[in-house]
This record gives C-alpha cells, sequence and structure tokens, in this order.
C-alpha cells in the first residue's frame, strides 16, 4: 500500500526521525492558513508547495514549487490543486492532484553548505534480508546514478539475527562523507529510519533527498513509503491512510469484492484460481504472441457469481479482446467450474462481447468440456495448455 509523503513523514516522525515539517491542504484557503501556522511553529518566511500524488519525479511535472510569501502560496496552490500532474511514475494521463503539502524551507544559509544524499531501506530478494542503500548523488533519480555512476551506490545488509548494529549505521556516515555533528545525526538517522522502517511492517521507505542543513541537521526532505498490505491487519492505523483515489478503480472494486486483480497493458484478459498458475497462464499468453490485460486470481471458489464479478471486472478494460479462463480442479471440481462459466454468460447476456477460451484441467475436466461444448454458449474449450493458447491464438487471427 503506497501512502502520501505527509503521511510518511507522520510515521518517520513517530519513530524519532527528523523530517521537513510540513501540514497538508486540501485548497488555497487551507493552504495559507497552513503557511501562517508554519510560520509560527518553525519561523520559515518561505514555504514549498509539493502535489501530494502517489508518483516519484513530481518537480519535474511542475508539482514541487517555492512560494516566498503568502499571495505565492495562494498562487501556487491554485495552479497544483485540480491539476493533471505527468510525471516518469505516472500513466500518461497522469494524475489529479487533490491536496498539497505546504512544507518549511529547510534550505536556509548558515554555518556550512547544505549537502542531499539518497537513503533507502527495502528487502534484498537475492539474499532474503533487509538492506539500507545509500548514495552521496541525492536529488537525483537513483536510477540514473545507478545506470552512469553505480559505483557511487553503497549498500549495507541487516542480518535480521541482530537488526542494525551501530557499526553500520557509522559505516553509512562515513562513506557519505560525514564528519563532526553531522555523522553523529545522521547515525541518528539511520538508526530511527531502520526501526520506522521494521515497525511500520514497510516493504520500502525511500528517502531522497535526506538532507544535511548549513547547521548540520540531518532530516527527510521527502518520504516514499510502501506498506506491506500483509501486515495491515495488525496495522489498523496506517490501513486508514490508503486513499484509493490514486489507486486504479478496477483494482479497488475487485479488492472490494474479494478479487486478487492487477490491471496490465494487454489485450487478452486472464481468470485464474492460484497465483502460480496465474504467472503461467500470462507466460503462455505472451508465447502466443499477445499481452495479458491483467492477472486475476479467483481463489479456490468459482461458483457462477464469482465468475460473473471476474467477467465485469475484466470487461470494464476496454483494451480486452478475449478472454482466457484457466482453472485447475483439484479444490473445486472443473465440472462446477464449467457450469458456472455458462450460468454467468446466460446471467450477462449481450455485455459479453469478446471471445472466451476455457481451459479446465484436473477432477472431472472432460465431463466440464462437454458441459461447455454442449452448453449452446459460443466459448471455446481446451484441456492442453497448449491447446488453449491455440485457441487464443485463432480468436485474436
Amino acid at each position: 500500500m503506497n501512502i502520501h509523503e505527509y503521511q510518511g513523514k507522520e510515521i518517520l516522525a513517530s519513530y524519532g526521525v527528523r523530517v521537513q515539517r510540513g501540514i497538508v491542504a486540501n485548497n488555497p484557503v487551507e493552504a495559507v492558513a497552513a503557511a501562517k501556522q508554519l510560520t509560527a511553529e518553525t519561523g520559515t518566511s518561505w514555504y514549498v508547495v509539493k502535489a501530494q500524488i502517489h508518483a516519484g519525479g513530481r518537480g519535474k511535472g511542475g508539482g514541487v514549487k517555492l512560494a516566498k510569501n503568502l499571495d505565492q502560496v495562494t498562487e501556487i496552490s491554485e495552479q497544483i490543486i485540480g491539476m493533471q500532474l505527468i510525471t516518469p511514475q505516472t500513466p500518461p494521463e497522469g494524475k489529479t492532484v487533490h491536496k498539497v503539502l505546504i512544507a518549511e524551507d529547510v534550505y536556509y544559509p548558515g554555518e556550512s553548505e547544505t549537502s542531499e544524499f539518497y537513503v533507502s531501506v527495502l528487502l534484498n530478494r537475492a539474499t532474503g534480508r533487509n538492506m539500507i542503500m545509500y548514495s552521496t548523488e541525492g536529488g537525483m533519480d537513483i536510477e540514473e546514478v545507478a545506470e552512469h555512476t553505480p559505483h557511487l551506490i553503497f549498500t549495507e545488509e541487516i542480518d535480521p539475527a541482530y537488526g542494525l548494529q551501530g557499526f553500520q549505521a557509522r559505516k553509512i556516515a562515513f562513506n557519505l562523507g560525514l564528519s563532526g555533528e553531522a555523522f553523529k545525526e545522521m547515525v541518528k538517522f539511520i538508526d530511527a529510519l531502520y526501526k520506522a522502517y521494521i515497525g511500520s511492517d514497510s516493504s520500502m521507505f525511500e528517502i531522497n533527498p535526506v538532507l544535511k542543513t548549513s547547521d548540520n541537521k540531518i532530516l527527510a526532505v521527502d518520504a516514499k513509503v510502501n506498506i506491506d498490505d500483509n501486515a495491515l491487519f495488525r496495522q489498523a492505523k496506517y490501513a486508514e491512510m490508503r486513499d484509493v483515489r490514486e489507486e486504479n478503480p478496477i483494482e479497488v472494486e475487485a479488492k472490494e469484492v474479494g478479487l486478487n486483480y492487477v490491471d496490465l497493458d494487454g489485450t487478452v484478459g486472464c481468470m485464474v484460481n492460484g497465483a502460480g498458475l496465474a504467472m503461467a497462464t500470462m507466460d503462455l499468453i505472451k508465447y502466443a504472441g499477445f499481452e495479458p490485460a491483467n492477472f486475476l486470481d479467483v481463489g479456490g471458489t468459482a461458483d457462477a457469481k464469482r465468475v460473473e464479478t471476474a467477467f465485469r471486472i475484466i470487461l470494464k478494460d476496454p483494451n480486452v479482446k478475449a478472454i482466457l479462463i484457466n482453472i485447475f480442479g483439484g479444490i473445486v471440481r472443473c465440472d462446477r467450474v464449467a457450469q458456472g462459466v455458462v450460468d454467468a454468460y446466460k446471467n450477462m447476456g449481450d455485455a459479453i462481447q469478446v471471445p472466451i477460451i476455457v481451459r479446465l484441467q484436473g477432477t472431472n475436466a472432460e465431463i466440464a468440456k462437454e458441459l461447455i461444448d454442449n452448453s449452446g454458449m459460443p466459448i471455446l474449450s481446451a484441456v492442453q495448455f497448449q491447446e488453449a493458447a491455440d485457441q487464443v491464438k485463432a480468436a485474436l487471427s
């Protein structure tokens, strides 16, 4: 589950991580009120107006701007709130900005130059351990840094038996070229950041940039946080942070009815039981020369009602030109699934305007094929994997 920057900073601050302070606003009037409150609390006289969407690269799209007075806060907020913000991480049409964060100016002059760093905490899937990835090249696209100057990216793996050790936090501060008070501040920052990552059951914390201020404070200027969906049952306060307006509406609807659905860019809709079989089905579609339109796992049950719901979810995507149903009848009998498909097709009437290919394998697979073939419905049946692929190819050729 992705959350907004201001929400990520709330989590960080609750674990003792120093952050760039800010107040969220839903309209220009609230933005000015937030700026006034921020001045009273922090003394700042300049403000950073930051669009709140679930995507990075907001500055490049015009979603992060500096306001030097309250009039500019109003003007910039009016520009950003309601805009379609397009960044490298949004869909081509962009995302609508519903709120902004009014943040304090932390790039003030002082005894030393400011410096920006990149720090993230995530799982290294190759080793099964959490790791801290960091770089002196903060404020930049980390993908660009990795491609052109990979030697400037460091990693520190955390042994799950011991957790983050003091020498590791000091090593990170040293590799970032810090000394004196800034060194001590970075050690505290890394320690608190890792505690926040573990305590919130997150799958990623990305802080870009982490700022060394002119008076040697270390703080998070941004916060990109992804919380593990599987842990939300014990993180109720974070589950409330979900903003469904930022999510794919079809995926939201599917989740509400208990379907595991992920929207993709292809033309062949998938309805499968089991995540492993779903992945294999998407491979099958690609081998046939097409692209899957979705990942959809209907789970262990596939009765008429559930199949009909899945049909309606898949057909909300206008790019779908065919639907491949691939069910393994282990827990559920294939003939029951076949009957469910036929009944769902009858119930939906003319709503289905694309070819349907059904591949059923397992208990009563042959009976299921006969049910479909004798139903009088324009549904193509298959038993073997390759046969299903050939049916998809024929239907779309």
